[in-house]
């Protein structure tokens, strides 16, 4: 069974996350979601928690929207104060050896702001903190699954937006059927 990790600081104002979410509950694969942010209120991670939930799984989905081209804060506490050291890294630190790191964000711009000269590379340098954490931990990274513009500011309804939320679901759902 998979394991999600929600990271969104407004989920029950978002359509895009809270569509993809729903549409995995609804989909046939049996998934733990963590909703980090209300499970751990102003910030106070539970680590042995995050850590409990973590050695239960072999594929984690990291899913958020893109805050300022990076992770939304909460996300990157959560790996400053989960993915610690004998845990994550360091001689015994092995507990994350072979589990597989899946990210599932969302974007507000339009693909092709991501793009330099018609590369993915400048989405892959706002990962990398990502992949790196994942590769030092002994994970093994997976590819993104990245829904891009979907803000409501660049004229996108409600509707558009849970359609191509759905459409991500679907993609996200295949990924996590190869992978589990």
């Amino acid at each position: 069974m998979p394991l999600m990790i929600l990271a969104h600081p407004k989920y029950e104002q978002s359509i895009a996350n809270k569509t993809i979410v729903e549409e995995l509950k609804n989909s046939s694969i049996d998934l733990e979601i963590r909703n980090i942010y209300q499970l751990n209120q102003n910030y106070n991670i539970d680590i042995n928690s995050e850590q409990e939930a973590l050695l239960r799984h072999g594929l984690i989905i990291l899913q958020y929207p893109m805050y300022w081209f990076n992770m939304p804060a909460i996300l990157k506490i959560w790996f400053d104060q989960v993915f610690t050291y004998q845990f994550a890294y360091g001689s015994k630190g092995n507990k994350l050896k072979n589990k597989r790191l899946l990210p599932s964000l969302t974007i507000g711009q339009p693909e092709k702001n991501f793009k330099q000269d018609n590369s993915p590379f400048l989405i892959d340098s706002f990962l990398k903190s990502i992949k790196r954490s994942a590769e030092y931990s002994q994970m093994k990274y997976i590819e993104p699954v990245i829904l891009y513009d979907i803000a409501t500011v660049s004229g996108h309804s409600e509707h558009e937006i849970k359609e191509k939320a759905k459409t991500h679901s679907e993609r996200l759902q295949r990924v996590i059927k190869n992978n589990i």
